[in-house]
């Protein structure tokens, strides 16, 4: 009698283990439970607005159409470009965006320190390159025919990243260009140049890949002269949670891979 019930009662204490051990498997497999840690973060929705240095138009704009197909209650409003140092005068004095990518460190500091954003981050970078028009028909050979006042040469001006880093090239080539004219965004250069109504421009490797109505000269010292561009979501920005979203998907796999397509380095 005493082993039947000494049976009986091992087998109550392994049914309760195994249905405690079962509870406790069902409880680590409730999908609901699965669901709500797999569940996405809250639907972005609202308008972003994003202004971006005219060099960053092409693969910006790509971005911004793989953003909001990714998140289709969002609008992303047409993209904002121009020169770095226009947009950081126009963010410093009250215009409406969410994130700020700017073509250097040095423009990106003045909306810092207006107090409108924080820890900026490096996402891409560029080098120039010397255009012509297409055939080059004034015969341009490189850097030190810049010089030459019988040839008509446009620059970015000093102000502007891009006209920044051609001051550094030229300065570092010892070569006094004979400038014509000093415009406010790199696109402007590369439109006289393409145009025909510049014999020269320096304009970034990007630009110049995106028209066949230039032809490139690589030059000497370029690849010294490096801008490195960064990007932010702005403090106070109208739609903050798109603006953070949106910056994380440019430092992403995916945004680096759509920079790299356009022609950028890594930053």
């Amino acid at each position: 009698m005493r082993r039947s019930s000494l049976v009986r009662t091992t087998a109550l204490l392994a049914g309760l283990v195994l249905g405690l051990t079962g509870c406790a498997a069902a409880a680590d497999q409730d999908p609901a439970a699965t669901a709500a840690a797999e569940a996405p973060g809250p639907e972005l929705t609202g308008r972003l607005t994003v202004y971006a240095a005219a060099s960053l138009k092409g693969a910006f704009d790509e971005l911004a159409t793989d953003f909001e197909q990714q998140h289709p209650a969002l609008h992303v409003q047409p993209n904002t470009y121009d020169g770095s140092s226009t947009l950081a005068t126009q963010i410093v004095e009250g215009a409406p965006a969410d994130v700020f990518a700017s073509a250097d460190e040095k423009n990106m500091q003045k909306v810092v320190d207006a107090g409108l954003a924080s820890g900026p981050e490096l996402f891409a970078s560029n080098t120039l390159v010397l255009v012509v028009p297409a055939g080059n028909p004034a015969g341009v050979g490189g850097l030190d025919d810049l010089a030459d006042p019988g040839l008509t040469v446009v620059l970015c001006a000093a102000e502007v990243p891009c006209g920044a880093a051609s001051a550094a090239l030229l300065s570092n080539a010892d070569v006094t260009a004979s400038v014509d004219s000093y415009e406010q965004n790199v696109t402007a250069v590369l439109t006289k140049v393409a145009a025909g109504e510049a014999d020269a421009g320096l304009v970034y490797v990007t630009d110049a890949a995106t028209t066949d109505a230039v032809d490139t000269l690589e030059v000497d010292g370029a690849a010294a002269v490096v801008n490195r561009y960064p990007v932010v979501a702005l403090r106070g920005a109208a739609n903050a949670e798109a603006a953070a979203a949106f910056v994380d998907f440019v430092l992403g796999a995916k945004g680096q891979e759509v920079l790299a397509s356009f022609g950028f380095g890594a930053p």
